[in-house]
C-alpha cells in the first residue's frame, strides 16, 4: 500500500475507465468565453475547471482529454487569455478553461480584473465539483501556483494537482519534483490527496484523468 502523502493516482479499473472513455467519446463543443459573472452559462450540469500558469500545457491537456485537436487554444498574448472559456463534454459536463496566470508582462489592471472574476467564479459556482491545477513536472510548484491554490482554499473548492509534461523529466529528477509538490500541497486544506501524472504528447495519465472527471458526482 502506498503510504506517501499525495500518492500518484492508480490506473482506473475497467468500469471507471470505460465510464471515462464514454464521456470523452461524446462531442466536445465550445460554448462561450466569459468576461463577467453575468455571462456564465446556466449551472445545469456538473462542471470541472482547469487552471495553470502560462505555458504549463493546459490547452494541450484539454485537447488530449477531449481528443479534439485545437478545441482549447494556447495564446502568448495576455489580453487574449482573460476569459473563462466553457466547453460542453457530452450532455453531462462542462469543462472550464481558466485564464493562464503568471504573465510577467500583463498590465496590473488586467491582472486585477482577472483575479476579481476568478474569485467570483470560484466562490459562486455551485455546480463546480473540482478544479484541476496543472503544474509543470520539470519545475514543480511555483509561487504563482501557490497563489491560485490559496484562492481555492479560501473558496473551499477541492482541487487536484495534475503534473504535465511528464515525458520531459528523467525518473531520478521526477522524484525530487514530486517531493517538492507534495510538500507544497500539504499546506493547502483544499488539495485532493492524489496526484495525476500526465503527458499530453505520449498520452500518459489521460485515461486516469478522464475517469476522474467522469466519476465525479
Amino acid at each position: 500500500m502506498n503510504t506517501l502523502p499525495f500518492p500518484l493516482a492508480d490506473e482506473p479499473d475497467e468500469i471507471s475507465a470505460e465510464k471515462g472513455r464514454k464521456l470523452f467519446a461524446g462531442e466536445s463543443t465550445f460554448v462561450k468565453g466569459v468576461v463577467a459573472m453575468s455571462g456564465l452559462p446556466p449551472a445545469d450540469r456538473l462542471e470541472v475547471c482547469f487552471a495553470g500558469r502560462s505555458n504549463v500545457g493546459k490547452s494541450s491537456l484539454i485537447n488530449a482529454l477531449t481528443g479534439t485537436k485545437g478545441l482549447a487554444r494556447a495564446s502568448n498574448t495576455p489580453g487574449r487569455t482573460q476569459e473563462i472559456n466553457f466547453f460542453t463534454q457530452g450532455p453531462e459536463r462542462y469543462l472550464v478553461d481558466l485564464p493562464g496566470y503568471g504573465y510577467a508582462n500583463a498590465p496590473l489592471d488586467v491582472v486585477a480584473k482577472w483575479q476579481r472574476l476568478l474569485k467570483q467564479y470560484l466562490s459562486g459556482r455551485q455546480n463546480l465539483r473540482r478544479a484541476f491545477v496543472l503544474v509543470d513536472s520539470r519545475h514543480g510548484v511555483k509561487p504563482v501556483d501557490e497563489e491560485i491554490m490559496a484562492l481555492l482554499d479560501s473558496a473551499a473548492v477541492t482541487f487536484q494537482c495534475v503534473l504535465t509534461k511528464a515525458d520531459k523529466v528523467k525518473a531520478k529528477d521526477r522524484e525530487h519534483v514530486l517531493e517538492q509538490v507534495r510538500t507544497a500541497l500539504s499546506r493547502h486544506p483544499a488539495a485532493y490527496p492524489e496526484l495525476v501524472l500526465t503527458s499530453s504528447e505520449k498520452g500518459d495519465g489521460i485515461s486516469t484523468l478522464r475517469s476522474i472527471v467522469a466519476n465525479l458526482t
